[in-house]
């Protein structure tokens, strides 16, 4: 028979964790009290220290907030800010609100910088063996006919030269120079970039979504980590959009204005045969 101390090492050990050190009276994250931290380290800081154990150099921390500046909003034309009004117009708080709206950010709609660390990730392994262009197009092309014709972190629907990649980019050289980021991951971009002017005959620049996959990757952080890093930086944006919702009078709010249709592309009006 299992004695109680044994059941107890048993759960304390199923929800064994690294990051915090939590007990009455006591607060640590990875080892610094949270007395310590309070009013001494910023929040991407606080951001960085969760996710990789140790705190930011000035450096990184200058990088990573960038980043998360970068990409908090982009109006509501994106679904996910879209998504938040609709969400507190049909009555929902706004932590269901957020909840709704970070739970567009899929694949499709927030999904592209990691996706981009994964292009930049196989273009760096295919690089150790050839020339960094060939390896470029190697990958884009490994990636069309795999994945999507649509290749992450290159081109904008929107924006025909998106103006937050120029200066995260110039962020990055920055740090190259100062030696605080190696630069393999702007160098890989940059080199994608090349190609795909190369075979368009134009320019596809880099967007928000490439620029804060150079970020990430010269950073360390593993690609799945760039999606959730992408997150909270829109939640900002969610939540103020949410809160703005909630100081207006719409009820039920729609995708489009009432006076606006929608094309119906259905069978045309029939009816019931009805027995005589």
């Amino acid at each position: 028979m299992t004695d109680a101390s044994t059941l107890e090492q048993a759960a304390a050990h199923w929800w064994r964790t690294s990051i915090c050190d939590i007990a009455p009276g006591r607060i640590a994250f990875r080892g610094y009290p949270i007395e310590e931290l309070i009013g001494r380290i910023s929040f991407p800081a606080m951001i960085w220290l969760m996710l990789r154990g140790e705190l930011p150099t000035p450096q990184q921390e200058k990088l990573l907030q960038a980043a998360l500046v970068a990409s908090v909003d982009h109006g509501p034309h994106a679904p996910s800010i879209a998504i938040a009004q609709m969400a507190v117009s049909c009555g929902l708080p706004l932590n269901g609100a957020m909840a709704s709206a970070i739970n567009t950010l899929d694949d499709v709609h927030g999904g592209a910088g990691e996706q981009a660390i994964e292009l930049y990730d196989d273009v760096l392994r295919r690089s150790r063996g050839q020339d960094i262009d060939a390896a470029a197009a190697a990958a884009i092309d490994d990636f069309i006919a795999t994945r999507s014709k649509y290749l992450p972190g290159f081109g904008h629907r929107f924006h025909p030269v998106d103006p937050r990649a120029a200066p995260l980019l110039a962020l990055v050289d920055a740090a190259v120079a100062a030696g605080s980021v190696d630069g393999q991951y702007a160098k890989t971009a940059r080199a994608i970039e090349g190609v795909l002017q190369q075979r368009k005959g134009r320019l596809i620049p880099m967007n928000i979504d490439g620029a804060t996959a150079v970020i990430y990757g010269e950073l360390g952080f593993a690609a799945p980590l760039a999606r959730g890093i992408f997150c909270l930086s829109r939640a900002v944006g969610i939540l103020s959009h949410a809160w703005e919702q909630t100081g207006r009078k719409d009820r039920n709010k729609g995708p489009m204005p009432k006076l606006f249709g929608y094309e119906y592309e259905g069978q045309q009006r029939r009816h019931l045969d009805v027995a005589p």
